[in-house]
């Protein structure tokens, strides 16, 4: 019969006497016992060569481990989880290799370290699962932004403005704003365009300041970027994936930052913005770019922010009427509804292939099409809303 833990060495040394008697083979012997032979066997040479001593349990571990890391690696790769807590084996990895330490062990291993520790949570890892991912070719040709969710402060509420790179999810910026107006997120986006040029186009949702989802109508802010020559796109209402990267980014956020900190007002949350965002895109390895980071694959944009916003420049064919402050525009007789964020500006009215069907143009970008063959005119607004960029992806 199997033996019982309660009596361990009794059983073992009871099979020792009764081998060493003879009279029952070994091969039997074990199998009333409960035991391979292989064990029987090697229970008989350690009674033989140590006694009774020979008979207790023996640690499993082997008396030289080549793989197992160093105590010294070990203490790297625990002290750079504590900085970081959600960081993975991958992260770290290439952390500690940029940092110059000689003999990196590999992802799977500093993962077991990880584990050895206490470091690891399963439920948290079993979350990773490999995404399909999008991007844009080359940097600043189009960046996304959003507010984070607004959280509350020592004094007041702070909402976290967030701009992305998407090609290589450089943050741009990282604002701590009280409020989520347009003229707020105006004045961050000029500091942001000094420093880092104009983007060819940026993505944005459909609620305000960007634009109003009620309404199929620009805005002032949208009107703003047009004349500094930039695309405005909204992902599709109620599809928060559409803007995939910057959701992923306030995750990123969210866990390495705001659920650890305490803010006591919008200064000391720029402050450790500031500080966040610095390891965000020079030290944080990012899964999306093969473990670099974003920093090194940002350029900045060569199109300078210009301090004086340039006024529309249209060709010679084209038929300009000026915008009048509620929105309409007289033109070939009919009173066209446009939009009151193009109030006092001047729109080229083109002619299309249809005969009667014009567009209408504010700088290079169309924004109508209007139809004249009824007695009253038709002003359809011309909208770029079905931008389908990437889900979230890895950072």
């Amino acid at each position: 019969m199997p033996w019982k833990s309660c009596s361990i060495m009794e059983s073992r040394q009871e099979f020792v006497r009764l081998a060493e008697q003879g009279g029952v083979p070994i091969a039997e012997l074990c199998r009333r016992f409960g035991i391979s032979r292989q064990t029987g066997h090697a229970y008989l040479r350690r009674h033989r060569d140590e006694g009774a001593t020979g008979l207790q349990d023996r640690s499993r571990r082997p008396h030289n481990s080549p793989r197992r890391s160093n105590a010294a690696i070990e203490a790297e790769v625990v002290q750079l989880r504590c900085r970081h807590p959600a960081w993975g084996g991958r992260k770290l990895a290439r952390r500690l290799k940029d940092l110059g330490v000689a003999d990196v062990p590999s992802p799977s291993t500093i993962t077991e370290i990880l584990r050895r520790h206490g470091l690891l949570n399963p439920e948290e890892a079993s979350k990773h699962k490999p995404f399909q991912r999008f991007e844009r070719a080359r940097p600043n040709e189009l960046w996304q932004m959003d507010f984070k969710g607004h959280f509350e402060i020592g004094r007041g509420r702070c909402h976290p403005l967030t701009v992305l790179d998407d090609h290589c999810r450089y943050s741009l910026g990282l604002i701590a704003c009280g409020n989520e107006t347009g003229e707020t997120v105006r004045t961050q986006l000029t500091a942001i365009f000094r420093r880092y040029g104009l983007p060819e186009a940026m993505l944005a949702d459909n609620g305000p300041p960007w634009g109003d989802r009620r309404i199929a109508d620009y805005t002032a802010f949208e009107v703003w970027l047009m004349r500094l020559g930039i695309r405005l796109t909204h992902g599709r209402p109620y599809h928060p994936q559409t803007q995939g990267k910057d959701e992923r980014f306030h995750r990123t956020l969210d866990v390495e930052l705001l659920q650890s900190n305490r803010f006591a007002d919008l200064a000391d949350c720029q402050r450790k913005f500031d500080a966040w965002r610095r390891v965000y895109n020079e030290e944080r390895p990012h899964e999306a770019l093969g473990l670099a980071t974003p920093a090194s694959r940002y350029s900045a944009s060569s199109t300078s922010f210009p301090e004086r916003l340039p006024d529309p420049d249209y060709h010679a064919t084209d038929i300009i009427r000026r915008v009048r402050h509620d929105g309409y525009a007289h033109f070939n007789g009919h009173k066209v509804m446009l939009s009151r964020a193009f109030a006092k500006s001047d729109i080229a009215f083109r002619p299309t292939a249809t005969d009667g069907v014009w567009e209408a143009f504010f700088m290079r970008f169309k924004v109508a099409k209007i139809d004249l063959r009824d007695k009253e005119p038709q002003s359809e607004t011309v909208r770029d809303v079905s931008e389908h960029l990437s889900g979230m992806s890895p950072v």
